[in-house]
């Protein structure tokens, strides 16, 4: 069963913060190079940047793992044992341990998990850096290139040979710690030929660029910011429009190809156009003499952020 996210009481969420507090430095000091995720001073973009160099630097061969439930399935007796190995405090284990086996209400369903971090709960990133981290450093010291954020990883080698053992490796591992590897969706590419998804970006090559499931999400968002029935001016909706922009493009704007810029500006336009469209009377999308009534320079004029002017720039800024 997946477990629902749990929203933690006030108390619990500040009682949760100061237990991190006080361990996460205990197990900070000694977490692999490679883990990047729910790390202090570390982040999504810097896991990005090691692939990208790794990929450059020849480690073409990718295994592509997918840990199935990961934070539903982490077994609390095993997650409890490491967590001895540098907590001598029982009562904080205790503590933890209660947090860990708190009841979950679903509707009018209650039970007590067997396994599981709690996702939502403030203690879990670091309890599931804690549960992973024996296998960061297998891998470090059978000196394999492995990079990972959070339950998502790649494991990066020269050639498929490599790939097969670290694969091996990892799958041996992932049993005597009783978690699972997705069968199907766990897999070996040759990053020349076949892309592989990670941290919302696609690779391939020496390329990356958003994945169709990172577009499709930002435009439904903007689609609810941008319906045809929306009755605020369009000053207001390109305000709106233009946060999700501005934070979307903060992610994504090393992405290898312009023209995903450029599709998402049409698109956008096309939807304000669509607007504008409906509020003279007209149906359907905007078409037509619409593209000529209101040009993209209109567009630009009431303050909408561009995608291609924005990469435009943060190219420019990163020859210098």
């Amino acid at each position: 069963m997946l477990l629902p996210a749990t929203v933690p009481t006030v108390r619990d969420r500040t009682v949760q913060a100061a237990v991190v507090n006080v361990i996460e430095p205990i197990f900070e000091r000694d977490f692999a190079e490679h883990s990047y995720g729910f790390r202090p001073k570390r982040g999504c973009k810097d896991a990005l940047r090691r692939v990208d160099h790794l990929l450059k630097a020849g480690f073409v061969h990718v295994v592509d793992a997918d840990l199935k439930a990961y934070f539903d399935s982490i077994p609390h007796d095993q997650l409890l044992a490491r967590l001895k190995t540098k907590i001598a405090d029982g009562r904080v284990l205790s503590l933890i341990d209660s947090f860990l086996t708190a009841d979950i209400l679903d509707g009018m369903d209650e039970w007590t998990p067997a396994s599981g971090a709690p996702q939502g709960a403030v203690l879990s990133p670091l309890l599931s850096n804690v549960y992973l981290d024996p296998l960061d450093h297998l891998l470090a010291d059978s000196g394999i290139e492995m990079v990972r954020y959070a339950d998502d990883f790649v494991v990066l080698c020269r050639t498929r040979e490599a790939a097969d053992s670290a694969l091996s490796l990892v799958q041996t591992w992932v049993a005597q710690a009783g978690l699972t590897l997705h069968p199907t969706k766990t897999r070996i590419v040759d990053s020349r030929v076949e892309s592989f998804a990670f941290l919302g970006f696609e690779f391939r090559g020496e390329k990356h660029w958003p994945r169709k499931k990172s577009l499709e999400k930002l435009k439904d968002t903007l689609r609810s910011k941008t319906k045809r029935t929306n009755g605020t001016s369009l000053k207001c909706v390109i305000v709106q429009v233009n946060q999700t922009l501005r934070g979307w493009f903060g992610y994504f704007k090393h992405s290898s190809y312009r023209n995903v810029f450029q599709d998402l500006d049409q698109w956008l336009r096309g939807r304000l156009r669509s607007i504008l469209r409906k509020r003279r009377g007209g149906r359907g999308r905007g078409r037509g003499k619409d593209h000529q009534r209101w040009r993209n320079r209109y567009f630009a004029d009431l303050g909408l952020f561009s995608l291609v002017a924005a990469h435009k720039s943060a190219c420019q800024s990163s020859r210098r």
